[in-house]
């Protein structure tokens, strides 16, 4: 594929683009693209750059009664009206930075993939982590996928099929695009478990389309 200019078409190692269909009964194949390389080092570079500017939190969760911080920091952005409520928390939208809206362009460019916000984690080494979940909540449009692309340092993400238990692992490294299909959310959870050797940070941007004003 070709390269272009900052956030420009589709580019990568096209013998990377790797996608999983899971429609036959029984396939316990994740409905997944993988596009190794997908962003070039002047667009991850941009994004690592902005990123010192964003508002990371790291909001308290109740988990079986008790409150615990997240093992990360993150921040939401969204258009106006799509405000999130992740783990009883309600996350008010912030408005798009200039390179997430422009990542967010390039992807509805070259794989036609709607968003109307992302969730961007804030991981600063292999201490911070993201437990067994899916992306399943109401206000996510019904039928609508999730990118997820990864900047810094490579960690492992790890599906699990939720009735058989059927684990797939895969490296993600800086620059990668990793597509979760509908319905994988329905059928899946995911993670990204603690990794001690790591020892830098990791970005990650989850594009996502919600249903507008869902909590008016």
């Amino acid at each position: 594929m070709k390269q272009v200019s900052l956030f420009g078409e589709v580019q990568g190692d096209e013998s990377a683009l790797n996608t999983v269909d899971s429609n036959k009964i029984g396939d316990l194949r994740p409905p997944i693209t993988l596009v190794k390389n997908y962003l070039n080092v002047e667009q991850i570079e941009a994004l690592i750059d902005e990123a010192q500017y964003y508002p990371f939190e790291k909001p308290i969760i109740t988990v079986y009664g008790k409150q615990h911080p997240i093992p990360r920091q993150q921040v939401w952005f969204a258009d106006q009206g799509c405000d999130y409520r992740f783990s009883s928390l309600y996350i008010k939208a912030q408005p798009w930075p200039k390179y997430a809206v422009k990542l967010k362009n390039k992807l509805q460019r070259d794989f036609h993939f709607h968003s109307n916000g992302v969730l961007v984690n804030r991981y600063a080494n292999g201490n911070d982590s993201m437990g067994w979940h899916s992306d399943d909540e109401p206000e996510i449009l019904k039928g609508s996928d999730i990118a997820s692309i990864s900047i810094g340092a490579s960690r492992d993400f790890i599906l699990r099929h939720k009735i058989s238990q059927r684990q797939h692992q895969f490296v993600l490294s800086s620059g990668d695009l990793f597509i979760m299909h509908w319905p994988m959310q329905a059928d899946w959870e995911h993670a990204l478990p603690k990794r001690r050797r790591v020892i830098d940070l990791r970005l990650n941007f989850t594009f996502r389309c919600l249903r507008p004003y869902f909590h008016c």
